[in-house]
């Protein structure tokens, strides 16, 4: 037995889980635990704000599969960080918070004033549905840290809140046993009911022209050579959600991503669907586009979690089970049948799917000073290296995810679950810790940069050679579009033209100002093989609206537009 400080235990318990990064923000009631992470060889990423020091344990999480840790100070630090802790705690991604907190023993009367880092976290954290613990005690200061650990297993966020007077407790650690703290995903997979099933079989059997709308839960189960097995077997289309960006690339009956982002051929072909089954997707707003992305046809939810069935969209029949398992099930359930019961799978639709482009979609919409955003993101999928993952920060130019290919879910990241701007470059900076060997591309607008570029910096001294693709319309755009619809004024959503290459020059990015497609050409060569950190200022065209703006923005057709 030992007797050593808890801030020293904690540090050497998150080192024995296998944590090789931190990320978080110095303060006065976290330095001592800061150090000693450092000190044992932990490396301690420090961000330029706690929101985005949360944001790069939830990236290095999404990224990785593994444990990510965030480590702020308390009060300020912590209602800093509130933002981007529910954000995390929406992700399903295992993110472990940990805060200072006040001391426990601070007396009811202080001569010195009042405590002016008092904030309520646990009650906000609380209030917010996460996961939320604090030690009473230094002897119980393992104990907390095991418990929240275990809550992140299952892929959620958890906040652990630390004292200061705990920390600097002393408390008496045994080195003779097992190590006190594991951490291993939970992957404990069920089988659907029989009886659930044998239903959803014998709808799947009545339908000639089925498809599958697979989401990131199927992705996580491992299930896509399950659900193209059944796609075979019932001659199903295949179509994935946005978080499951480009799970069935290479498929001759891939469709792309379902809801806002589709394209026109998938969209045709969905509406002639005669029964969709949906398998670890949770069917939302941007999924369903707003209301309008599936027929009323009957539709068979499968997913993990029983409370995820139905919940944003009805479902006919619900079957419970892991996505692999279930799918497996369903597949043996369901009878063979000929390839003239098939129209799907045909050679016509084979061949207008391979011949799809993107391109017929639009029409181009360049200016004198200003890119097509469609059609720049089209070309950047095209120049920048194929073994990459892409970060996606909020705003109306988000809708050209669409057009930037990914090898798979794995290597794509959005920030959209809080529908908050400026959570990219946290995320990014995460993932790129997480995967040093892919080049981290983050689509940005200038309004989630001019809140967040203290973390250009970060980039820097962190070395990370990442690239950032500033989407520059000098304007909130999604509000200018939503404004334009109901024929309100715009002004206070529009800027003037900041021009971001000199002010990151001086940082240490290579930085290049982009206003036509002949000059974004002219880069491919530095594109393809980008060494160090890149930012790209690309003007695009602010009059390009994102289709999930007009899914919800209800216009008046006798108005003018």
């Amino acid at each position: 037995m030992r007797a050593v400080p808890v801030y020293q235990v904690i540090a050497e318990d998150l080192k024995a889980l296998g944590v090789d990064s931190v990320f978080g923000l110095m303060s006065d009631d976290i330095c001592q635990l800061v150090a000693t992470l450092d000190s044992i060889g932990v490396r301690f990423i420090g961000a330029r704000h706690e929101t985005q020091a949360v944001m790069m344990a939830s990236g290095y999480a999404a990224a990785s599969g593994q444990l990510g840790v965030a480590l702020i100070g308390r009060g300020p630090a912590m209602a800093n960080a509130v933002h981007a802790t529910v954000s995390a705690s929406r992700t399903q991604h295992p993110v472990l918070i940990m805060s200072g907190d006040a001391p426990l023993q601070r007396g009811a009367h202080n001569p010195l004033g009042p405590d002016l880092k008092a904030f309520p976290a646990a009650t906000i954290t609380r209030a917010c549905g996460i996961p939320t613990f604090v030690p009473t005690s230094s002897d119980s200061a393992r104990q907390a840290l095991a418990d929240a650990v275990m809550e992140t297993r299952s892929g959620r966020a958890a906040v652990l809140l630390l004292p200061t007077d705990v920390q600097v407790g002393y408390t008496r650690v045994d080195d003779s046993g097992e190590p006190f703290l594991r951490w291993q995903r939970n992957m404990a997979r069920e089988r659907a009911r029989d009886s659930a099933i044998q239903v959803a079989a014998q709808i799947l059997e009545r339908s000639r022209r089925p498809v599958i709308v697979a989401g990131v839960g199927a992705h996580r189960s491992g299930a896509r050579p399950a659900i193209e097995a059944l796609a075979a077997k019932t001659g199903a289309l295949l179509i994935n959600a946005l978080k499951a960006k480009d799970l069935f690339a290479g498929h001759p009956y891939d469709l792309g991503i379902l809801g806002s982002s589709s394209h026109s051929l998938a969209r045709r072909l969905v509406e002639q669907a005669d029964c969709v089954v949906a398998i670890g997707v949770a069917l939302n707003s941007l999924t369903m586009s707003s209301g309008s992305a599936l027929p009323p046809v009957p539709l068979i939810h499968i997913d993990a979690v029983r409370q995820h069935v139905g919940r944003w969209w009805p479902a006919d029949v619900a079957v419970v089970g892991d996505a692999l398992l279930a799918t497996q099930q369903l597949t043996e359930a369901v009878a063979d049948r000929p390839a003239e019961d098939k129209p799907f799978h045909c050679e016509e639709i084979r061949a207008e799917i391979a011949a799809f482009d993107h391109r017929r979609d639009f029409t181009p919409a360049h200016t004198e000073r200003t890119m097509d955003p469609r059609l720049l993101a089209l070309a950047l999928s095209e120049m920048l290296p194929r073994n990459r993952h892409v970060v996606f920060d909020g705003g109306n130019f988000m809708a050209n995810w669409a057009y930037v290919s990914v090898p798979g879910p794995d290597h794509f990241t959005h920030t959209l679950d809080f529908g908050s701007v400026g959570l990219g470059i946290g995320a990014a900076i995460g993932v790129a810790r997480a995967q040093p060997d892919r080049t981290v591309v983050l689509f940005i607008g200038d309004g989630g940069l001019l809140m967040t570029m203290g973390e250009l910096e970060t980039v820097i001294r962190e070395d990370l050679p990442i690239v950032v693709v500033g989407m520059n319309d000098a304007a909130y755009g999604a509000e200018v579009h939503i404004l334009r619809g109901q024929d309100m004024p715009t002004a206070k959503a529009e800027f003037f033209d900041v021009d971001f290459a000199p002010m990151v020059q001086p940082l240490g990015f290579e930085a290049h100002t982009v206003r036509t497609m002949d000059e974004l050409k002219a880069l491919a060569p530095l594109l393809a093989r980008p060494d160090g950190p890149l930012f790209l200022d690309c003007k695009i065209n602010a009059n390009v609206i994102a289709p999930f703006i007009t899914e919800f923005t209800h216009r008046d057709p006798e108005r003018k537009s």
